[in-house]
């Protein structure tokens, strides 16, 4: 086995591509080349912040894979959330190899990948713990990590150069609900033998302590179902599978009837349960249309909606908007997911119309009912110590949890060099050790997902601008052979804040519109391209003047 004590003289360079999830949460993807071939590691979407408008996804350019054209071998996937495989579809077909994961995490990608249209077929190869394929230069090794789906894993990359160790996304889970624990003695083995480099998960490198197991939370819940009156209706991410395994247990044992509401849930539950990955004792499942059927006080709900989603279920159950749940004043409504930052207003929201409806709300900092599926800084300091890798290099996070990770590791491991890197840095290891080359060009594409459609800068440009100053209609009917007006232009105001001097310019605008066209020439008069440009310029003029507004003018010209 190659080490990284033991690197051959002359072996050829490995190079380290972070292209998305460095200073960020999301977008995790990682390139790994050698000589002819790479290796991408992940394909994740981040999720758009709220001036984004109209944009539902955003995934890493996949446009910076063409400079590696025929030499990517495979993709590796670490696990099944969508930071890490929601740009799959879009990434597949940038190359012609296999995609490689966990049967949980390929059963997670396939309905993405038939969403899209994207054939498949033959590509998707299954991998267990501890198994090792070969990729060119390179044999990749699983392991067994712990998270909050099953089946995530760590890779042990073996390559010229010596053992590149990725977690992926993990927590140390001593009492995991599934009984696979994390594979801490395999890693400890690959420390002694000697790892190149640790490239490791910094999410929650700024939380001290331990995150501590799923089975935390139960006590909370218990607390929760012993006491509710009438519905529990439990709103966490789709694809936390351990905190549904919770749930289902504790309705068998409060004997209450368990409803999946909202797509995402009703989907992952039943690939969960095809899979064997959640256990439903028989007769427990119902559907929500069957809710009615049954008294409040025998009802779990499991939905979506946990980050205030608009189209998600429990938004819509919170005003009145759902068809088969209902707000009655004895439900309890609990919160079991963390606030992704620039969620909090929409969660906010959703918890005020929750209230006016008569619930009682639960958040994680009234009860423990969320556990994080990332390791605190304890866990990640144990991770280090058992490695003690030459080189460290923080993935995961926005800057400051990468930071707090490399202050970890300078602790830790006194004698590793470590490497803060952004996305788009070629990190180079050869036999003069490890650095940054150089970079290459990286960024990202915005996705509007009910269109299957990309947002294109001028897109969004427009979008911003409607949003921040609204939309002028000016309709005007011209003789296209006279160049005459027929009639009065019609000037009409849309996404424009109610203001008197705005009142009195729309007032104005028509006749202010015919005298700027009756000055024009009479052959700018007959020509429709002309004409919507003096529209267009002679309104904007006037909103500047008098209003100090720039709203996007859409002129509609009438040839009579």
């Amino acid at each position: 086995m190659m080490t990284a004590q033991s690197t051959a003289v002359g072996a050829p360079a490995v190079e380290v591509i972070p292209i998305g999830g460095l200073g960020e949460f999301g977008m995790n993807m990682m390139l790994v080349s050698c000589g002819d071939t790479a290796l991408l590691v992940d394909a994740g979407v981040m999720f758009p912040e709220p001036e984004l408008f109209g944009v539902d996804l955003v995934i890493p350019d996949v446009a910076t894979l063409d400079m590696y054209k025929g030499r990517i071998a495979a993709l590796i996937l670490t696990h099944g959330h969508e930071d890490h495989i929601g740009a799959v579809p879009y990434v597949v077909p940038h190359f012609d190899g296999p995609v490689y994961g966990s049967p949980f995490t390929l059963a997670m990608v396939m309905p993405k990948l038939d969403e899209h249209g994207v054939d498949y077929d033959g590509r998707l190869i299954s991998v267990a713990p501890r198994q090792r394929i070969e990729i060119g230069p390179f044999t990749i090794e699983f392991l067994r990590v712990t998270h909050s789906i099953p089946d995530a894993m760590a890779l042990a990359i073996h390559t010229p150069q010596g053992v590149i160790l990725h977690t992926g996304d993990f927590k140390i889970d001593h009492t995991p609900l599934d009984g696979q624990r994390f594979d801490l003695h395999r890693l400890a083995e690959l420390g002694a033998q000697g790892v190149l480099a640790l490239f490791g998960d910094s999410t929650n490198a700024d939380t001290p302590g331990v995150t501590g197991s799923d089975r935390d939370v139960i006590p909370g819940f218990e607390e929760i179902f012993s006491s509710a009156p009438g519905k529990i209706i439990v709103a966490s991410f789709s694809t936390s599978i351990f905190r549904m395994q919770v749930l289902v247990d504790m309705a068998d044992q409060f004997e209450r009837k368990v409803a999946f509401v909202g797509r995402g849930m009703v989907r992952n539950s039943e690939t969960a349960l095809r899979l064997g990955a959640l256990r439903m004792p028989g007769g427990l499942q119902i559907t929500d249309s069957d809710i009615r059927d049954y008294d409040p006080q025998d009802i779990l709900c499991l939905c979506t909606g946990s980050q205030g989603e608009p189209m998600a279920a429990l938004p819509r159950i919170a005003i009145d908007d759902h068809r088969h749940v209902k707000i009655e004043d004895d439900d309890v409504v609990v919160f079991s997911a963390r606030a992704i930052p620039g969620n909090e207003k929409a969660i906010g929201r959703v918890i005020n119309h929750l209230a006016k409806r008569g619930a009682e709300i639960i958040t994680d900092g009234m009860k423990h009912v969320h556990v994080s599926g990332h390791g605190s800084a304890e866990e990640l300091k144990l991770v280090l110590s058992l490695v003690q890798p030459r080189v460290f290099v923080p993935i995961h996070g926005e800057y400051r949890q990468l930071a707090q990770h490399a202050r970890l590791a300078r602790a830790v491991c006194p004698a590793t060099s470590v490497q803060m890197l952004e996305d788009g840095d070629v990190l180079r290891f050869d036999a003069t050790g490890a650095k940054v080359v150089g970079r290459i060009q990286t960024g990202r594409v915005l996705v509007d997902g009910t269109r299957m459609g990309e947002v294109g800068d001028e897109v969004l440009r427009d979008r911003r601008h409607l949003a921040g100053d609204g939309l002028i209609v000016a309709v005007v009917a011209i003789n296209s052979q006279t160049g005459e007006l027929e009639r009065t232009p019609e000037v009409i105001a849309r996404g424009m804040a109610t203001d008197p001097r705005l009142d009195d310019l729309l007032r104005d605008a028509p006749a202010l519109l015919t005298s700027a066209l009756a000055e024009a020439p009479r052959e700018e008069r007959t020509d429709p391209g002309l004409v919507k440009e003096r529209i267009r310029l002679e309104v904007q003029r006037m909103f500047r003047r008098r209003a100090g507004r720039r709203p996007m003018v859409l002129p509609v010209v009438m040839e009579i």
